[in-house]
């Protein structure tokens, strides 16, 4: 039974990854869409991710450019809110949504919100185990095949790469709640701070939903990946029961 479970979850890597692809390019496309819808406050996104941080009190944050497309994102190693080429000077109710995501972050971690503060104690952790996995696979792969030394010791860098994805895992969970809730609070900054109008906070909700669905992805590939190495550790015993 167990391995019939695993052997689901394992396989679901493949429509996972598809769906992983058609979502990265529905949120390029929302963006691009909405893109264009120049917001009536006609504040830029700069401008906007400003408002919102004077009016929390969080005058130390500051606002930098960054390079590429959706590339925006918050560092509280130096309390930066980084705003990409594509969103920092656009006057588009999409990129004022983007920027306000990201001040989400910052008020976050002003606020000292739990799930953000486990998830940056998680990112050196999982630094580390990303680097490692390939190594754990590939010589799990090797040892497994060198008959002189048998396939138990192939098991313990299987071991080591499930405990490395099991990380991760945990790493996409508690990144779920940290990015829902500040596409929660942006949408309600923006009211508040009169920034969008309901309608318009309609349209970039829009725009959030579609960028959220990615990290859900991301949490469901990274449990397929654990299930995918359960399975190579469960065929690995029901191997070595046989011998």
């Amino acid at each position: 039974m167990l391995e019939t479970i695993v052997l689901i979850f394992a396989y679901a890597s493949i429509p996972l990854f598809l769906w992983m692809i058609i979502a990265s390019i529905s949120v390029r496309t929302t963006f691009t869409k909405y893109n264009g819808t120049s917001a009536s406050c006609g504040m830029t996104a700069e401008q906007a991710a400003r408002r919102i941080l004077d009016i929390n009190g969080l005058f130390d944050v500051n606002i930098g450019k960054c390079q590429g497309m959706l590339s925006d994102h918050y560092d509280p190693r130096n309390n930066t809110v980084y705003l990409s080429a594509s969103t920092y000077s656009s006057t588009s109710v999409a990129a004022i949504a983007v920027a306000a995501h990201e001040v989400g972050h910052a008020i976050q971690h002003a606020e000292g919100y739990a799930p953000i503060k486990l998830r940056g104690a998680l990112v050196p952790i999982v630094n580390v185990v990303s680097r490692l996995i390939s190594p754990f696979l590939i010589l799990g792969i090797i040892f497994e095949f060198i008959a002189i030394t048998g396939l138990s010791i192939s098991v313990y860098f299987y071991f080591g790469a499930l405990i490395c994805y099991a990380l991760y895992a945990l790493f996409t969970f508690v990144t779920l709640p940290c990015e829902y809730n500040a596409s929660s609070r942006a949408k309600k900054q923006l009211v508040e701070c009169e920034i969008l109008t309901q309608e318009e906070v309609s349209t970039a909700s829009k725009v959030l939903s579609s960028a959220a669905k990615t990290y859900l992805i991301s949490f469901f590939m990274s449990l397929a990946q654990v299930a995918r190495i359960l399975l190579i550790l469960l065929s690995a015993r029901n191997r070595g029961n046989r011998d």
